[in-house]
């Protein structure tokens, strides 16, 4: 929800809570598989700070600002000058790289009132950041690696989405040498993955050249949401530091780079995408168990509980209603499965199964839809509608 009292700071309900913590649960385990770290960095740091990463110049406007102890401070609008402070915690190696330390940290950034939208245009959201420190023979097969786990985020979603390669804009910093090496680094990336891409003259970040994934929602609009940034000058601004295999200091280099981008709007775009039917695996509620009659009650609760149990998330209907009017209620809600119980039902253990995608699947063992339902949660799948209800 929004409110007055927060123009632009979304309010995340109990079922908004479930679905937000189902994709993050979702991106740690990806991001574990392809050899990430998870960090966290402070909310606020020192104008210092800023000053030296080049926000305080390029960005102060976005920022909101404090003073503590007689001393400047900001509130983050970027996550990427805390990873690299954890970077420069303690010496590395080139054995050590590429490190990939993914963040998923809370931002703010003070956006105009009139180009507020719901979640799509938020003053503060959680980012899904990485920043990946390596050596320069390793960026290519870097990029190509973040491609592919963004190109696998989408694919997951039903996502069809285009490419651009944004360019060095008016107002960045550093030498023209490290800018063509950037931009070159992350051109022979797209051409070897064979992505198609179209350049966007001008419009890459202060600190480096990127790449823009331009994702489709189901209605045909575009969203921004991943981006693979090439960054010579917060390592250069920074002096950090790696020992080579010849034993002396080099200088790395730094992709950053989100595959969700905001999480507020991607799960805005999630909503419009699947007008809120979201598949088993994120709904909110997964089953509503509805009893025929209060004299069915206590085996409806049992159902309930073996499936707590289970890991599925449950709701039950207990309203004194009629079954039309209760089954109708877990359609609105876009509920994936309603699990009818009476006293055929628990004769037979069994419950009779009516599906978002199918309508009325027959009785079925509990222990029968149990696994069946599991399965359909662990693979992620979006499993098709044959019949509307």
């Amino acid at each position: 929800m929004m409110r007055e009292e927060g123009p632009g700071f979304p309010f995340f309900l109990p079922k908004g809570m479930v679905l937000k913590n189902t994709l993050l649960d979702y991106w740690r385990e990806i991001h574990q598989k392809a050899g990430y770290v998870e960090i966290s960095t402070p909310i606020m740091l020192s104008r210092h700070l800023w000053e030296t990463s080049g926000h305080w110049d390029h960005y102060k406007e976005n920022m909101y600002t404090t003073v503590i102890d007689d001393q400047d401070f900001a509130i983050k609008p970027m996550n990427c000058p805390g990873g690299v402070l954890v970077y420069d915690s303690e010496p590395r190696s080139y054995r050590d790289l590429p490190l990939r330390m993914g963040e998923l940290g809370l931002v703010h950034r003070h956006e105009k009132s009139g180009q507020l939208h719901g979640l799509m245009r938020v003053r503060c959201f959680t980012q899904d950041d990485a920043h990946i420190f390596m050596t320069p023979d390793q960026i290519k097969d870097e990029i190509k690696g973040v491609a592919g786990l963004i190109d696998q985020v989408y694919n997951l979603f039903g996502f069809k989405y285009h490419v651009e390669l944004s360019t060095r804009p008016d107002d960045s910093m550093g030498s023209d040498e490290d800018w063509e090496l950037a931009t070159d680094s992350l051109r022979a990336a797209l051409d070897d993955l064979g992505l198609d891409y179209v350049v966007n003259e001008g419009d890459g970040a202060f600190y480096g050249p990127k790449i823009d994934f331009h994702l489709e929602d189901s209605i045909g609009r575009t969203w921004q949401c991943g981006t693979i940034q090439l960054d010579f000058q917060l390592p250069l601004r920074f002096d950090l530091h790696y020992t080579g295999a010849d034993g002396e200091k080099h200088r790395p280099i730094m992709i950053h780079r989100v595959a969700f981008g905001s999480i507020e709007r991607f799960i805005g775009i999630l909503i419009e995408h699947f007008a809120g039917a979201f598949p088993t695996w994120l709904a909110p509620v997964q089953v509503e168990v509805i009893p025929i009659s209060d004299k069915h009650l206590d085996y409806a609760n049992k159902v309930l509980d073996t499936l707590k149990a289970a890991g599925i998330r449950a709701d039950i209907d207990t309203r004194a209603e009629k079954m039309g009017y209760k089954i109708r209620e877990a359609q609105l809600q876009k509920i994936p499965y309603m699990l009818v119980v009476g006293g055929k039902e628990e004769e037979n253990e069994a419950v009779s199964v009516r599906s978002r995608f199918k309508g009325d699947e027959g009785q079925m063992k509990l222990d029968d839809f149990l696994a069946a339902i599991k399965e359909e949660i662990a693979n992620r799948e979006n499993r098709k509608v044959e019949k509307e209800d």
